[in-house]
Parts: structure tokens; C-alpha cells; sequence
């Protein structure tokens, strides 16, 4: 078997990552990955999780794959709809209240929790700068909570993002204001938004 031509199908099907489940499905098995991460021919970025030499690893895809509890929010949101073109320091992932990410994840995002009945609220998916996609929060559910959690947000960060979303032709303030009153931050809400618009 030519394992580097099967990991390197692997890797193009599924964005760059090469997932021990996926291998194994293939007949390649934990301990021949390690051997070939051992010789160098393919690179380990995260527990079950190899890259081939010469590809870039995707951070968003690499993380969203670990968890299907896990929907990027906040400042990573708000990079991925283009309104804050600072790449974030640290991703941001919201997940429900009764799910406990992997220490992984916890090791390189900031993790915010919210009641499971509004964790799927506004999920949609958009496209990484590698352009895979992932699971991340519409316009309007991130602005949401971006409100919800200014105190924890630079003061900087939580204005331009109101301001960007103001100013954005495709905003919808309908849903914003149903989001809002779901997540009981409709008061401070319209108070900002009062002086913006």
C-alpha cells in the first residue's frame, strides 16, 4: 500500500486534515501514523489529527473538527464575517452549558456557554480563510453576543463591531431584535444602537 498517496486523498477530502478515524477506514493504522510522523512524511497538529509536510494547517477546521458542540462566536465571528479584520489573538467558541470541550480545544480558544436551548440560535456556516467551512454564528447572533459579553471584550472591539454592523447593507435588524429578546439583552441593545443609528 502507497500510504502517502492514501493520506494525501485523505487530506484533500477533508480539508487539509488527516483524522486517525478516517485513516483507519483506509487500513492505516495509529501506530504506521505515528511511524510516518516519526519519519517526518506527515505532521501531527492535534490529538488524531496529521497534516501532509507541505500543507498549511487550517486552525478553524482543525478545531471544529474535534467537537460537534462547538460554534465559533464573538471575536472569531466577527473575523470570519469580515467585520473586524484583526485576526483574533485566541479563537472564540461558544458551546451549551452542559458540554465541557476537550482540553485541547480549552488550551487554545476562549470558551463562552450559553443555555442549550439557544446554542443552535443563529448557527449557519462560513468559509475559513483556507476556505473550508465551518460552524460559526450568523451576523446577528454574534452582534448578540457581542452585547451580551462586552465587559469581557475590549471596549474598542465591541464599538467598531456595532459600527461595522450599522453600516452594513446586509444587516438585519428584525432578526437582531427576535436574537436579542431570546437572549434578554434587548434593553442595552437598543441603547447603543440608539446612538449609532
Amino acid at each position: 500500500m502507497n500510504y502517502i498517496s492514501e493520506l494525501s486523498y485523505i487530506a484533500k477530502t477533508n480539508g487539509g486534515i488527516i483524522k486517525t478515524k478516517i485513516a483507519a477506514q483506509y487500513g492505516i493504522s495509529k501506530a504506521m501514523l505515528y511511524k510516518l510522523c516519526k519519519q517526518e512524511k506527515i505532521y501531527r497538529i492535534a490529538n488524531g489529527q496529521y497534516i501532509m509536510p507541505d500543507d498549511m494547517p487550517d486552525e478553524l477546521l482543525s478545531i471544529s473538527s474535534r467537537s460537534n458542540k462547538v460554534i465559533f462566536s464573538h471575536e472569531t465571528a466577527l473575523y470570519l464575517h469580515g467585520i473586524s479584520d484583526r485576526v483574533p489573538f485566541e479563537h472564540t467558541i461558544t458551546a451549551p452549558s452542559n458540554c465541557i470541550p476537550s482540553t485541547s480545544i480549552k488550551e487554545e480558544c476562549k470558551v463562552y456557554y450559553i443555555k442549550n436551548e439557544l446554542f443552535e440560535m443563529g448557527k449557519t456556516t462560513l468559509k475559513t480563510p483556507a476556505g473550508n467551512e465551518v460552524p460559526t454564528y450568523d451576523l446577528e447572533r454574534t452582534i448578540c453576543d457581542i452585547v451580551r459579553s462586552r465587559n469581557k471584550l475590549g471596549t474598542e472591539t465591541f464599538l467598531t463591531a456595532l459600527k461595522m454592523y450599522v453600516a452594513n447593507p446586509k444587516k438585519d435588524l428584525n432578526k437582531l431584535s427576535t436574537y436579542a429578546n431570546k437572549m434578554r439583552i434587548s434593553k442595552i441593545l437598543y441603547q447603543y444602537l440608539e446612538v449609532l443609528l
